[in-house]
């Protein structure tokens, strides 16, 4: 399997400081020094600090951007297109689903860092689309210890398929973010 590009998702809300986001800029910067593109939802957070990383490591990032057509469409919950995310290239959409749908699109492996609604969302898009495409699907590589516990009350309380179950990997650090990438390079 060829990786070039490896997209992040993860805490909107996040702060430079905060653990998710000193994760993400030093896995971005990692793997931008081993050539791959960072894509991220151009926002705040998790997704700033992809695109930093990815700079901090002489790569590239690509912002998929939600776009509405006026004020009153704005989703009130919603960060939007962050002006501190200084990625290089820009693929505008026009709602959230798209902005998923294209995230999962254009990204070869999917790095799912903490976050909250907005980042199950994308977490079980990303899942589902493993699971249907199993065999030719995109990886998913979930960071933090924590999501053994998640995966485990969802096998416990829910009804999972076997495949699904082979689709993700979890990872404890940048470094192990960038082997498992080129482990899956190999398989």
């Amino acid at each position: 399997m060829k990786i070039a590009k490896v997209a992040f998702l993860g805490y909107a809300d996040s702060k430079n400081g905060d653990q998710e986001y000193k994760e993400a800029f030093e896995a971005a910067k990692l793997l931008a020094q081993n050539g791959y593109e960072i894509v991220d939802g151009g926002g705040p957070g998790v997704m700033r600090a992809a695109t930093e990383g990815a700079h901090a490591g002489g790569g590239k990032a690509v912002g998929v951007t939600y776009y509405w057509e006026n004020d009153s469409n704005h989703p009130a919950f919603f960060e939007g297109r962050d002006a501190q995310n200084n990625f290089d290239e820009e693929i505008k959409t026009d709602s959230y689903v798209a902005r998923t749908l294209s995230i999962m699109d254009v990204s070869d492996v999917y790095v799912v860092f903490n976050g909250g609604t907005g980042t199950i969302s994308e977490f079980g898009m990303a899942w589902g689309l493993a699971r249907l495409n199993f065999g030719h699907h995109k990886p998913l590589i979930l960071f933090g210890s924590w999501w053994h516990e998640i995966i485990e009350a969802f096998g416990k309380n829910m009804r999972l398929r076997p495949e699904e179950l082979k689709v993700y990997h979890i990872v404890d650090s940048p470094e192990e973010v960038l082997i498992k990438i080129k482990a899956l390079e190999t398989e």
